[in-house]
């Protein structure tokens, strides 16, 4: 699944150069929770809420309400940005947009078609990408089977499966130190016959369910 196909297209932005309290109202009016940054149309930062927060005085401070908003006036977007944000090309996959989250431990990343921004990818967007390829709000079974990771193991337990005219909607590949583990979405609520057919051929049912 392509980035493209998850992202939010067009996302509000933001100047190095906006005031913290404006940049704060946009994220409110439009209930987003992080804003790229372009000057001259090129990406330089990313904006959170919690980046926002980071740099604006506590309700502890001592302040008075017009020191607090004179502050804030004077404090832009650059004062609390991350700087040159790690992004991804809206070609890439979602797997990848993954894996890049959890190495540089961030939850958004700017798309970029190219050198301009396109989009906006969220840890929730991947979460949800993952939830649709493994059919997990879809009716019928889940059977997972274990199986020696060498060539003809899979095509057992496909050719087993269509001999019950049962559809697979969705399929998942996990290799473990015990062996291949197929997680498999069927679109039947009865396995049972299915299930005695696995285990007779010699592979094992590790997890089933609806």
């Amino acid at each position: 699944m392509l980035i493209q196909n998850r992202m939010t297209l067009n996302p509000y932005t933001v100047s190095p150069e906006t005031s913290i309290s404006d940049a704060y109202s946009l994220m409110k009016d439009h209930k987003v929770h992080r804003l790229p940054v372009l000057k001259n149309g090129k990406l330089v930062g990313l904006v959170t809420k919690n980046d926002i927060q980071r740099v604006t005085p506590s309700a502890a401070t001592s302040l008075s309400v017009f020191e607090l908003n004179y502050l804030l006036g004077k404090m832009t977007v650059k004062d609390a940005m991350t700087k040159d944000p790690v992004t991804i090309q809206d070609s890439d996959l979602v797997e990848n947009a993954a894996v890049l989250m959890r190495d540089n431990n961030v939850g958004t990343l700017p798309v970029m078609r190219g050198s301009r921004l396109v989009g906006i990818v969220t840890e929730t967007d991947i979460f949800d990408a993952f939830i649709e390829m493994l059919g997990v709000r879809n009716s019928g079974s889940r059977l997972v089977v274990r199986m020696p990771n060498e060539p003809g193991a899979a095509l057992d337990v496909f050719t087993i499966i269509s001999k019950y005219e049962v559809n697979i909607q969705h399929m998942a590949l996990n290799n473990g130190r015990a062996g291949a583990e197929i997680i498999f979405r069927l679109d039947t609520d009865d396995t049972t016959d299915i299930k005695r057919a696995i285990i007779a051929k010699g592979y094992e049912i590790v997890e089933e369910g609806l």
